[in-house]
């Protein structure tokens, strides 16, 4: 007598597959054990040392001043000496260091751009000199001052550095914190009639400049440009100075 044979499992189809082809976020990464699978172990810990490394690295300058050769490029440094006091001295990185100002003429352009290493250089250098050529493509009637690259800077050195300039707006373009799923992406930070004593209220902020993963280079422009337009009809930048833009797209 012949025993039927038994019926064979299939194999269970990746549910996950398909959200995963949407975001960077780690899901449905599955188990080995009590343990992740030893390929995505040795994933999170590339993730991690590419995320300690982006912090470390030094800007590129002679790179980033190569990039922005159709402009003059002015280098100043924050008060903090060197990364590991920047890193645990935040205050620092937001003043300049003695007679760096003096670097820095009084031209009053429209708007000043800053070039901040922040605690990504790699996504300062990756990604600033694009934005600056997207968005001066996109105001030909505003006065732009030189580029000034910041080293060991926070946000706030480009409140004094834009008054140094007299700038009427500055625009910081800052290498964002480094996480698990992005090592170089960029923050754009606007202010208005920048002085020392801004607060982080009275700025906007566009985040997650990365393509092709984040928003692209002329997504991040128009949207930059029209804040600045807007900010520059109502005199100021912050909290007021909402963003009526419809829904964007990264790529």
């Amino acid at each position: 007598m012949n025993e039927e044979t038994p019926a064979v499992a299939a194999a269970p189809s990746d549910v996950w597959a398909g959200l995963r082809g949407l975001t960077p976020a780690r899901i449905g990464i599955g188990r080995s054990g009590d343990a992740l699978p030893t390929g995505q172990q040795l994933a999170l810990r590339l993730a991690h040392a590419r995320a300690r490394d982006a912090v470390h690295a030094p800007l590129d300058l002679a790179g980033v001043q190569r990039a922005l050769s159709d402009h003059p490029v002015v280098h100043v440094r924050s008060a903090a000496p060197d990364r590991p006091t920047y890193l645990q001295r935040p205050d620092l990185g937001r003043t300049l260091a003695a007679g760096e100002a003096d670097k820095l003429a009084v031209t009053e352009p429209d708007l000043a751009f800053v070039v901040a290493d922040g605690l990504s250089p790699l996504a300062a250098q990756s990604h600033a000199p694009q934005m600056i050529e997207a968005t001066i493509a996109r105001l030909p009637d505003w006065s732009v001052g030189p580029v000034v690259v910041a080293t060991q800077a926070r946000v706030a050195l480009g409140d004094e550095i834009g008054a140094a300039l007299g700038a009427r707006f500055v625009v910081v373009l800052i290498g964002e914190r480094p996480g698990l799923s992005a090592a170089d992406s960029l923050g754009i930070y606007l202010t208005f009639g920048p002085h020392v004593g801004r607060r982080d209220s009275e700025r906007n902020c566009i985040s997650n400049v990365r393509p092709p993963v984040g928003l692209s280079y002329a997504v991040a422009a128009d949207k930059l440009v029209a804040l600045l337009l807007e900010a520059r009809r109502l005199g100021l930048t912050g909290v007021e100075l909402k963003d009526e833009a419809p829904t964007l797209e990264a790529g």
